[in-house]
């Protein structure tokens, strides 16, 4: 079958998977884990930061960085639909009591600064202390330039504010920049960068920082139980994306923008093509078209969508040209039962 749910869906490359097999293996809840140190240092120097922590997950990565910044009863600011507001259970808040203060994007999913010094609580005891700004990049596959992250910073460190990154699939932001990722993040106290998405490892994110923070972060994380032993298996295959598994995402956007372009064509498909900027895009169907029987029509072809009126295709490692050539002609074939 052919995913084009999510980039998380990918198998390990036989490369990876010798890496797997070769990681040497210690206890990493005693520190001695040569491939999660391994991990944690690459990742720290690759982001221009001082230490790295390797978690189970990038909801787990997210929720120690802002309890590490925020303590019960202070304030986050932070974009309405963004992943840690609404697509992480809650965590930050249930578990860490931390208030959210949501703005509106943009229609690239950007904040706007004079929003988040509106949004910026005084010093009154009746109000929350607003102590972190938190972004993403990228989002929905848009792409956000280091000019914007550097006014994110400065806009938040301004106020006496940290900023956080949710950088879950950030190394496609610094591949469709082509720029450093030390140089983008530059601005950012904090960030978590997820390993299972376009990187294609099995498990696992690692947020970086200043030393003091990622400590703190660590604490956390045990908290959360998410200490691991012989966490060199997951962090082996970090380390083999890290080095093998970047330059290629490139790859990933060309095949998105070719899928955008051809199934635009369609009659009765509407994508906004020029917002396909790295390994996604969104497909929005006429409602002359039955929708609720495209899943079963796709996997009936070999294909699986998300199915909906607006379906998100996402390309990835596991993704061909073959693939996306299938995905083209079972859409147009779909769409041909109704006239189309």
């Amino acid at each position: 079958m052919i995913d084009f749910r999510s980039d998380t869906v990918t198998r390990p490359t036989a490369g990876m998977m010798a890496a797997i097999q070769e990681a040497e293996l210690g206890d990493d809840v005693y520190g001695d884990d040569p491939a999660t140190n391994r991990l944690e240092e690459m990742a720290a120097e690759m982001f221009g930061k001082e230490a790295g922590l390797f978690l189970s997950s990038g909801t787990q990565s997210n929720l120690a960085g802002v309890l590490a910044h925020c303590g019960r009863g202070e304030e986050i600011i932070i974009g309405e639909g963004y992943h840690i507001q609404a697509w992480e259970a809650g965590g930050t808040s249930a578990l860490g009591g931390v208030v959210m203060h949501t703005l509106r994007p943009d229609h690239r999913g950007a904040l706007l600064s004079d929003d988040i010094r509106a949004a910026i609580k005084p010093d009154d005891y009746h109000a929350p202390v607003s102590r972190l700004l938190s972004v993403e990049n990228t989002v929905s596959g848009v792409v956000h330039p280091v000019s914007y992250m550097d006014e994110m910073a400065s806009t938040a460190h301004e106020s006496g504010l940290s900023l956080h990154c949710d950088g879950a699939r950030l190394m496609n932001a610094v591949v469709a920049l082509g720029v450093d990722a030390a140089r983008l993040v530059k601005g950012c106290d904090t960030v978590s960068i997820c390993l299972s998405k376009g990187l294609g490892t099995p498990a696992g994110s690692v947020l970086v920082g200043d030393k003091a923070t990622i400590a703190s972060a660590r604490r956390i994380r045990k908290m959360l139980g998410g200490g691991m032993r012989q966490s060199g298996i997951l962090a082996a295959a970090g380390i083999y994306a890290l080095t093998h598994h970047v330059t290629r995402m490139a790859e990933d956007h060309r095949r998105a923008k070719w899928l955008a372009d051809a199934l635009s064509s369609l009659d009765g498909v509407r994508i906004d093509v020029a917002a396909v900027e790295t390994n996604m895009l969104f497909v929005t169907l006429d409602e002359r078209i039955a929708v609720e029987e495209m899943a079963g029509f796709m996997a009936d072809q070999g294909i699986i969508l998300s199915a909906g009126r607006t379906t998100r295709i996402v390309t990835h490692l596991d993704i061909d040209d073959a693939a996306c050539e299938a995905l083209k002609e079972a859409m147009a074939a779909f769409i041909a039962r109704y006239g189309g």
